[in-house]
């Protein structure tokens, strides 16, 4: 991978990576955003932390719910919009946030529209927020992927994530576990038939 593929530009509340600006969500990306949250083939990963949003007047309630409650996230906690750098589009959305219990470990999260999948956005933005959350100082994120999400868990590894078991601590949910440390970022991931012969 070379440097350019992963170089993070950190301005403000806005993350920049090649293809992609995350910024924070605004109550005018409704519509946008109802293609992410409202499609059932994400939301099903969502519930019970978030429900699928199923009109443009529910989802903008909660846009303006995290407009409002932004304030209240300590850093580098938050909620952005991903956007394409190339012609604005909004396809997905990507979180640091506090796993529930004693809020004492920090999640990455990230969802698409499925009209973006397979093009490596998600594993881009969730590498863009990592490098941010270890440059404010975090030692360590971990990402929650239900059994059955292949998708989810594929995309943790992308972003150079390492499995480390199963939990039940998070959501009431038997959950796998994906961790990353500042030390595994940037480390390429080796796909099945690059690894080593035995």
């Amino acid at each position: 991978m070379t440097e350019r593929e992963h170089r993070v530009v950190v301005e403000g509340s806005r993350i920049t990576t090649p293809r992609l600006v995350l910024r924070p969500w605004r109550a005018a990306d409704a519509e946008a955003a109802l293609r992410v949250y409202g499609a059932a083939n994400v939301a099903q990963w969502l519930a019970p932390a978030m429900e699928r949003v199923t009109d443009p007047a529910a989802m903008r309630a909660v846009l303006e719910e995290w407009v409002t409650g932004a304030g209240e996230l300590e850093a580098p906690a938050g909620r952005w919009a991903i956007e394409l750098r190339d012609g604005g589009a909004v396809v997905g959305g990507v979180v640091l946030l506090p796993l529930p219990s004693q809020e004492q470990d920090l999640e990455i999260g990230w969802q698409l529209a499925p009209d973006a999948w397979g093009q490596g956005l998600a594993a881009e933005a969730g590498h863009a927020v990592a490098h941010y959350a270890f440059e404010s100082g975090v030692e360590e994120l971990f990402a929650v992927v239900r059994p059955r999400n292949q998708r989810g868990a594929a995309t943790a590894r992308r972003v150079g994530m390492e499995w480390v078991g199963e939990t039940d601590k998070y959501y009431g949910l038997r959950l796998q576990v994906f961790r990353l440390r500042p030390g595994d970022l940037d480390v390429p991931v080796l796909r099945a038939e690059q690894w080593p012969a035995s």
